[in-house]
């Protein structure tokens, strides 16, 4: 049995088994990436897809994903290959790569006008090895990384790969510790800390989609927005007003079939109430 150490979780993995999230193992008594260069999706998205509206806007980036999740969202959209019963078969079905290998599709994309990798899809951070490894190839080929995530891991294994990331979009799936706790199987607490070092080091853009009944009240989005415009860089300076916040637009999905879709005057309503404090607020799925 070993400890794995890359979210709140801390699962005691047996030999041989997975943690919660399906990607990390225990083998030889010690905890690796079960996905390391395993690619479930690839893609040549708009840059404004992941979403990122202030990094490059009009570009193109190589989007990859792998499996698992260390979150159990009930409205994923990418379920497939996040947490369902058919993302854990992934495991053996999976196609591997290595990172040189993105490292020259990514190159080639280049030549198309693509700006570098997104690492996307899934939960990138459960298997940030191959993250590591291949951001480090693209960095020394001078392209640039963006990091797709929910801000849940520790922040030993965001210093590990935040010298190779240019950009990051972080999901804040709400302010109260019920939402992260009960429904989301998460915690808000860490995703803080994640969000307050990354800002320090690359370009950040937050995300937040707003699901009926759960995190869609005005008061909720006016102490996540106060918190964001209160964030400060390494030297202490405030520099939260000027992160960018996408609100988005919910749609039944998933384990969430059976709720409605997220009005859009409410979307622009929660819009004004953040562009109280924030500088750069943007709807999506409207």
């Amino acid at each position: 049995m070993a400890v794995c150490e890359v979210c709140f979780r801390h699962c005691h993995i047996d030999e041989g088994k997975h943690g919660f999230c399906g990607v990390r193992v225990c083998s030889g008594g010690r905890i690796k990436a079960g996905n390391y260069g395993k690619i479930t999706a690839a893609a040549l998205d708009p840059i404004e897809k992941k979403p990122l509206a202030r990094f490059f806007p009009g570009s193109q980036i190589f989007s990859i994903g792998s499996y698992g999740c260390n979150l159990r969202c009930p409205f994923c959209q990418n379920h497939d290959i996040s947490w369902s019963e058919q993302a854990m078969m992934l495991a053996d079905t999976a196609e591997a790569y290595t990172p040189e290998e993105v490292a020259d599709a990514a190159e080639r994309y280049r030549e198309t006008g693509s700006i570098g990798v997104a690492y996307t899809y899934n939960e990138p951070l459960v298997g940030y090895e191959f993250v590591r490894d291949t951001a480090k190839l693209v960095h020394d080929r001078r392209m640039k990384n963006v990091l797709v995530t929910n801000g849940m891991a520790e922040t030993e294994v965001l210093e590990t790969i935040l010298p190779y990331i240019d950009a990051m979009n972080i999901d804040l799936k709400g302010f109260t510790d019920r939402y992260y706790r009960d429904v989301l199987g998460g915690n808000r607490d860490m995703v803080m800390k994640f969000i307050s070092r990354a800002v320090q080091d690359c370009h950040v853009e937050l995300t937040c989609l707003i699901v009926p009944g759960e995190n869609d009240s005005e008061e909720e989005m006016r102490q996540m927005a106060s918190w964001i415009s209160g964030i400060t860089d390494a030297q202490g300076v405030c520099i939260g007003k000027n992160i960018p916040l996408h609100i988005t637009r919910f749609f039944p999905r998933f384990h969430m079939k059976d709720r409605r879709a997220t009005s859009i005057p409410q979307i622009f309503r929660l819009r004004e109430i953040a562009k109280e404090y924030l500088m750069h607020v943007y709807t999506g799925n409207c």
